[in-house]
């Protein structure tokens, strides 16, 4: 095989078609930019769902991945190894957190704080035997597992995999008032995104996340922010929490800790919530493994100078400014933080699809959602040059779509 169509062809006749790809067949990448097995070069505006906030091959991810490959990768967690205390350590300093329980998966992340949250309910506040609920949001996105699509309202996520897990109460995002309507007795946390990446990159109203914090407060209550997209320096903070001076009760976190290298997710919460997971209670044989531990150590260590959180505020910025004045000409509206963006395109022009595919013949990778919505987050390592370049491409495809 050596030309896009054999790769796609085979690629669809031998796979489940749970995906929808855009036709571009990637061999190699660097930085920002990726090379597909024609050799034509794209500017890549989806960084795999931030989880290539640090770009692709970063070196000083790369080396301590390669240094760590060539020593050991696995243990499991049945023994020590001189990576995990770096690790737990250090993602506990980053977070300002007692503890670390590490997995692999995002979605096996969530899972991991809807235990947490529901033993903690029932072993510290005292909420009777299977009777714990947890409050969740409209719209949300936290993974794909049977208990999480179960509250998932997006029909194409939750349909037809019931039955589904109870004790979810499901209120409308970006309302405080609708979570302190479904919080009673057994309410023993409230699941958030605190911008809702899926979605289409959903900002809050402002003092949303405070007002969350101080009613989980009052009432006793877990705050669980699912920091997994909008974490780690992609909304120019450590933590998209971080823009209202907000700490939850739980971190969950994932695609960037693995530097796009490998797989790595966590929980970090302080001892008085970690504390309920004891021996046999919960574990992944690859969760905390050498490998992942040797490379989100590398991944902390580049968000302990700050640099990378700076650079997507500066960079987000100009982004921002530029998208802006893409409204009135195929765009309906932008939204985001830092360099993250989603942008509305006027139905009547093309749908998001249309647009991504459009993008990609003008050598930008971009993906859609929901319709008409298409998602932009480059790899914080993107030069402003080539941000302007790619945002210009979506004004150029625009006014083509316009003609």
């Amino acid at each position: 095989m050596t030309g896009t169509d054999d790769f796609i062809e085979l690629s669809e006749r031998r796979s489940a078609h749970n995906y929808h790809p855009l036709p571009v067949v990637i061999h190699e990448a660097r930085g920002a930019w990726v090379v597909d097995v024609e050799g034509r070069r794209f500017l890549d505006c989806l960084s795999g769902y931030s989880s290539l906030n640090f770009g692709h091959g970063n070196p000083k991810i790369i080396a301590a991945a390669q240094e760590q490959l060539s020593r050991l990768t696995l243990t499991s967690r049945a023994f020590f190894h001189d990576q995990f205390a770096t690790f737990a350590a250090g993602l506990g300093d980053l977070t300002g957190k007692d503890m670390v329980l590490p997995m692999n998966t995002g979605a096996e992340a969530v899972e991991t704080a809807i235990k947490v949250a529901r033993k903690w309910g029932y072993e510290v506040k005292g909420v009777a035997a299977d009777q714990a609920n947890i409050i969740v949001m409209e719209d949300n996105f936290h993974g794909r597992t049977t208990t999480i699509v179960g509250f998932s309202t997006d029909p194409d996520a939750r349909g037809g995999f019931g039955p589904y897990t109870p004790g979810f109460r499901i209120v409308k995002y970006g309302s405080v008032e609708a979570i302190r309507e479904a919080v009673d007795a057994n309410t023993v946390a409230v699941l958030l995104e605190p911008i809702q990446g899926e979605a289409g990159v959903l900002v809050p109203p402002d003092g949303y996340l405070t007002q969350v914090r101080e009613l989980c407060t009052a009432e006793n209550i877990l705050m669980i922010a699912d920091e997994i997209q909008s974490g780690l320096g992609r909304t120019g903070e450590t933590f998209a929490c971080d823009h209202e001076g907000v700490v939850p009760d739980i971190y969950v976190l994932g695609k960037a800790l693995g530097g796009g290298v490998v797989p790595v997710s966590a929980i970090t919460a302080n001892e008085d919530v970690l504390g309920v997971i004891r021996p046999g209670q919960h574990g992944s044989t690859f969760g905390g493994n050498p490998l992942a531990c040797a490379v989100a150590n590398a991944v902390i260590e580049l968000l302990g100078t700050g640099e990378y959180q700076s650079r997507a505020r500066k960079l987000g910025e100009v982004m921002h400014e530029r998208l802006r004045g893409l409204i009135g000409h195929g765009v309906i509206t932008v939204r985001g933080r830092g360099l993250w963006a989603g942008v509305d395109i006027d139905p009547s022009l093309a749908s998001g699809r249309e647009v991504s595919k459009a993008l990609m013949a003008h050598g930008v990778l971009a993906k859609d959602t929901h319709g008409s919505t298409i998602r932009l987050a480059p790899p914080i390592v993107v030069s402003e040059e080539d941000l302007l370049w790619a945002v210009d491409q979506l004004g150029a495809v625009l006014a083509e779509l316009a003609r």
